[in-house]
Parts: C-alpha cells; sequence; structure tokens
C-alpha cells in the first residue's frame, strides 16, 4: 500500500463497517472529515485512557479494546466509546486493515461501547501494524475508586488466574514453541485464554461490594500490579507465592522460555483491595468469577513470601514478555 492516510471511499467503508453500537449519550459520531466527536454526560465523572498494543502480533483487535476498556473498569466506570489509531507499515493489506478493524468492532459490540472517532494511516515509520486506543467512560459523580485507594490491612484479591494474556500471546505467536511443552488440548486451551481478557464484571462488582483500590494486572504482571498500587497509595504488602492461582499451561510456557509468570503480562486478572474480603469472594465467585486472597496490605515494603522466606519487590523492569529467549 502507498504511504499515507487512506482515500475517502476506503475510509468511509471501514468506519461504516465497524459502526455497530450506537449510544444514546454520543452526540456527534465518527465519520470522514468529522475529527471530533461529542459525548453528553450529564451527571456523570468522564473517564479516559488510553494504551497502544506492542507486544503480540494475533488478536491485537480484541486485546486493544480489552486493555484499554479494563483501565475504566478498574476504577468502578462503564467504557462508552473507543478512538482507534492504526499505523500500518506499507507491506500491509487493506483486507490486514480491515480484518483488525473488525476485530475490533466486534470486540466493542461485545462490550456495548462505540467506536466513535480514530485514524488509520500507512508510513514507513513502522514495521508491523500498531494499534492505540482511547477509550471514554463514565461514572457516578463521587464514585470513581482510585489505584491510590489502598488501605493497610486490605486484604488483597485477584481474580480467575495469572497471566491469562502472557500465556494467550506465547502460545498463539510461538505456536511452534509452545508445542513442545503443550499437548493439542492444552494449546488449545491457552490460545483460548484470549476471550477471558476483559475485567468489566469484576470492576462493577468491585465497586458494588466496596473495593478500596482495584488495578488490572497488566505489563509487569502481578507483582508490577503489586508494586504501583503500593507506591501508588504509600502502603506496602505481603502476598503468598503458593496461594497465586496459575494455570498449568502457564507454568510450562514460562519454563519453556525461561521467563518469570510472576512478571508476565495478566490482562484478565483484576487486583483487588478491601476491607470486606471475604463478602467480595462470595459475590465475585457466585458471578463465576474465581477470585483468591493471596495477602494484605501492609504499612510499608513490599513482601513476597516465596517457600517460607520473605522476599522485597522491587520496582518492575520490562514485562518478561521482552526477555523471549
Amino acid at each position: 500500500m502507498k504511504e499515507g492516510k487512506l482515500d475517502f471511499h476506503e475510509l468511509r467503508e471501514i468506519i461504516i463497517n465497524s459502526r455497530k453500537i450506537k449510544r444514546d449519550e454520543v452526540l456527534i459520531r465518527n465519520d470522514v472529515g468529522e475529527d471530533c466527536s461529542v459525548i453528553d454526560f450529564e451527571g456523570y465523572e468522564a473517564m479516559f485512557s488510553t494504551d497502544p498494543i506492542t507486544g503480540a502480533t494475533e488478536n491485537i483487535g480484541k486485546l486493544a479494546v480489552n486493555i484499554n476498556c479494563n483501565d475504566i473498569a478498574s476504577s468502578g466506570g462503564e467504557p462508552i466509546a473507543l478512538l482507534v489509531t492504526i499505523l500500518a507499515p506499507v507491506t500491509s493489506t487493506l483486507k490486514e486493515i480491515n480484518y483488525v478493524m473488525k476485530e475490533i468492532s466486534e470486540e466493542a459490540a461485545k462490550i456495548n461501547v462505540e467506536i466513535i472517532g480514530g485514524h488509520t494511516e500507512v508510513t514507513s515509520a513502522v514495521n508491523k501494524l500498531i494499534i492505540s486506543i482511547t477509550v471514554i467512560g463514565k461514572n457516578k459523580k463521587g464514585e470513581s475508586i482510585k489505584t491510590a485507594g489502598a488501605l493497610e490491612d486490605d486484604d488483597i484479591i485477584v481474580t480467575k488466574n495469572l497471566a491469562l494474556e502472557g500465556t494467550a500471546i506465547l502460545a498463539t505467536d510461538y505456536e511452534e514453541r509452545a508445542k513442545k511443552v503443550l499437548n493439542n488440548q492444552e494449546l488449545k486451551e491457552a490460545k483460548d485464554l484470549i476471550k477471558y481478557i476483559s475485567v468489566l464484571d469484576e470492576g462493577r462488582i468491585g465497586k458494588e461490594i466496596g473495593a478500596n483500590s482495584m488495578h488490572d494486572i497488566t505489563e509487569g504482571g502481578l507483582l508490577g500490579a503489586l508494586f504501583e498500587v503500593a507506591m501508588a497509595s504509600s502502603k506496602g504488602f505481603l502476598v503468598y507465592e503458593d496461594k497465586l492461582p496459575f494455570l498449568e499451561s502457564t507454568k510450562k510456557i514460562a519454563k519453556e522460555f525461561s521467563i518469570d509468570s510472576l512478571r508476565l503480562i495478566s490482562s484478565g486478572s483484576m487486583l483487588i483491595t478491601t476491607s470486606k474480603g471475604e463478602e467480595m469472594i462470595k459475590a465475585l465467585t457466585s458471578n463465576g468469577i474465581k477470585a483468591t486472597l493471596i495477602g494484605k496490605v501492609t504499612r510499608s515494603k513490599g513482601i513476597l513470601v516465596s517457600n517460607g522466606v520473605e522476599l522485597e519487590v522491587k520496582e518492575p523492569e520490562r514485562d518478561e514478555l521482552f526477555n523471549i529467549k
């Protein structure tokens, strides 16, 4: 394809095909030449978050939608709309761009989020397809939850299993190598973990029951998320490695790729701190969401107890996904 913006007819077709949801709050929506979208937030707080997808090759549309909407859910809000930026290398085809946009629009439709704008461009500045999404959400005034809200003695809960996203990415993007340690059924299940990376339900339940802090576990894995919550809240934590929920397929893949699953990207799992741990776990479980109590918020220092030894958790470095051997 030629460098530069897609032509009028190509872009218009992509916009129309991606318009699967129309929210009443959207007063002006995306179209060719319409550079600003307008949303009515009467009685609500507006919420915004943005992130690119850089570490994966497959399922990037699904990942892009969910990791951004998860940020809104982690603050107790509801995602309303997305703005999508696609930067495609000159080796791309229109078919590839349409496929990714179809994936984005279908994933957004599943969670009732409208695509209201963005930008699509072919450029020699990138050597693979890059997607960056900005999500707009809403919450009732005064009800947004801060990452910095963790309180001393809060229970620390994680949902589902850890490293779901990292496991799915490695099983998909490095399939031949993953086959060395996973049988056909395990490989299929590992790939299918991509279906479970939304934490919108956890965000809703966490808000209802009384989470003091919520954080979706993304780059840097569980230890990265714990460190960020502790730093934001000026607190510490004490968690137990033997309580951490990992799938056997994740353990096998981590060993094969010589990576630390505690620091592997983990979208799909929500970190929740609350003074109502038992009630929170009961509510999550009754809604079909696995929930595990892994430790407590403390006054200071981040401690991981591994085989009876207390290890201080240091500032996270780059995600293990970028340390593949």
